[in-house]
């Protein structure tokens, strides 16, 4: 069943800058697995490549036959990664190519002047109906590229036996996420710049603050400052609990809305309580009570949380991490048609 409603970007415009009550509620995903987006669709999309005729048509469809007016998109850098042996159990450690400054040097970086594929953008701007705009940047932000570079414990060995080859990666990395930024804050039918890169676990961000401080952050002022220089918002998508660092987020990075919010840490209405008059919060609600309840529990926990989170207007509906392969499609446009049904 498609969700009718005319795309309209300023209304989502008005949510991310907190200038105006939108006329709707709107709605905001970081990004949708190929099964999920599959089933909805009733097409082969999980078995198709954004190299395939009509992957992007469908990409497209999927959005706005679900009443969102914009189109999440991230493309990743020009880089290879590592494939390993057998990625789930190697976790972390799956995908590094550097454990050494020879291996730095070996590497085939991306060239700043085409860090990633911006075609795939271009071929979305064209298929974009009247009123509705990308949400664009690159996919894994510098830490996790960084991370998947070195690995996680590759990148701690390396934190204390070469720490000056941990600062080489991240300039290199965030040169990379900054220059793709550049070029991507200048498209038309880009309405605003969004990053994902999970920094946290349950109880901490995984490195220490001092050395998101030093390393990540300054890659992500820059890219906010791209974003606003062309009058666009920037968006930050991160895992974790990320309390010691919210105000170098807000204050310092300048980031306009946050995105991802797990109720076991802070839930998302807590968070607009703390700091909602400075940053706008982007979905919350819990992926496993969409995925373990009724059709009916569903509906009245988006009403909850619509309750709480969009009386004054500046807020998305959406989950608190993606659309997941095991989501029930069902339960997900639930949500959506309470939330096509919500007033500010």
């Amino acid at each position: 069943m498609k969700l009718k409603r005319k795309p309209d970007f300023e209304q989502f415009l008005k949510v991310l800058l907190r200038k105006g009550k939108p006329d709707h509620l709107p709605f905001y995903e970081h990004i949708a697995s190929e099964q999920f987006i599959a089933r909805r669709t009733g097409t082969d999309f999980d078995k198709m490549t954004p190299s395939d005729p009509g992957y992007w048509k469908i990409y497209v469809d999927f959005w706005i036959g679900m009443g969102f007016d914009c189109i999440p998109m991230e493309i990743p850098l020009s880089m290879p990664l590592g494939q390993g042996h057998n990625a789930e159990s190697e976790g972390s450690e799956a995908m590094v190519m550097i454990s050494n400054r020879e291996d730095y040097e070996k590497y085939p970086w991306a060239d700043e002047s085409s860090p990633i594929d911006f075609s795939h953008f271009e071929t979305v701007a064209n298929l974009l109906p009247d009123g509705a705009k990308i949400v664009g940047g690159v996919e894994a932000g510098p830490y996790e590229w960084t991370s998947f570079l070195l690995g996680t414990i590759g990148m701690s060995y390396l934190l204390m036996d070469d720490p000056e080859l941990v600062e080489m990666v991240f300039k290199r990395i965030g040169g990379l996420h900054h220059a793709a930024d550049r070029q991507l804050a200048t498209m038309d039918a880009i309405g605003a710049l969004r990053q994902g890169d999970d920094l946290g676990f349950k109880t901490s961000t995984f490195l220490n603050p001092d050395l998101l401080r030093k390393y990540v952050f300054p890659t992500y002022k820059k890219m906010a400052e791209e974003a606003h220089k062309n009058g666009k918002p920037f968006i930050l998508h991160s895992c974790g609990q990320l309390k010691d660092v919210y105000e170098d987020l807000i204050e310092d990075c300048k980031i306009d809305a946050k995105h991802s919010f797990e109720d076991g840490i802070t839930p998302v209405s807590e968070f607009k309580k703390q700091y909602g008059s400075r940053v706008t919060p982007l979905g919350g609600l819990d992926v496993d009570v969409i995925c373990r309840s009724t059709e009916e529990e569903v509906r009245a926990y988006a009403r909850q949380q619509i309750k709480k989170c969009f009386s004054d207007g500046y807020w998305a509906l959406g989950t608190g991490n993606s659309l997941t392969n095991y989501m029930p499609v069902e339960n997900y446009i639930a949500v959506l048609e309470e939330g096509m049904n919500a007033k500010s």
